[in-house]
């Protein structure tokens, strides 16, 4: 059985008439974006960022020191009752006072935890507000800068 032999045409005997040049023509490569753009966008991302995370920050500071006023206050005015209780003579009348007070207590909680949750929540607002302006912004710049503008 003869074996058949295929004559080499190209310089490499085992890939023939290969040529990468031509290859490479025929491939559409889109052209690379401006760097200093590219950073520049990350940059301006960067700084959203930035700021985003000190509104959160600043933010739970706020939190942080009005919780502490309410505790000192709840302090103080936790004095003044056991005070007003002392007063009282008749168990009739510091029951009375105790229904008051606790009455008053509730209230003050329920207020207090809502003027928390209203601080946390407008903070949380700051942030995500930067955080979806700058979003925004770059899908505009990315859009720009995909189309060749």
């Amino acid at each position: 059985m003869a074996m058949k032999t295929q004559k080499p045409t190209g310089t490499n005997p085992f890939m023939p008439e290969f040529d990468m040049t031509k290859m490479m023509e025929g491939m559409k490569i889109p052209a690379m974006p401006d760097m200093g753009v590219v950073l520049a966008a990350h940059r301006r991302n960067l700084e959203a960022l930035t700021a985003a995370n000190r509104a959160a920050l600043e933010g739970a500071q706020l939190v942080a020191r009005r919780h502490m006023e309410i505790m000192q206050e709840t302090m103080a005015g936790l004095t003044e009752t056991l005070k007003d209780l002392a007063a009282s003579k008749t168990p009739s009348s510091q029951a009375a006072k105790q229904a008051e007070l606790l009455k008053t207590a509730y209230e003050n909680a329920v207020a207090n935890t809502k003027e928390l949750g209203d601080l946390i929540q407008k903070s949380n607002a700051e942030a995500i507000s930067k955080l979806n302006t700058r979003f925004s912004e770059a899908m505009s710049e990315m859009k720009a800068l995909l189309e060749g503008k």
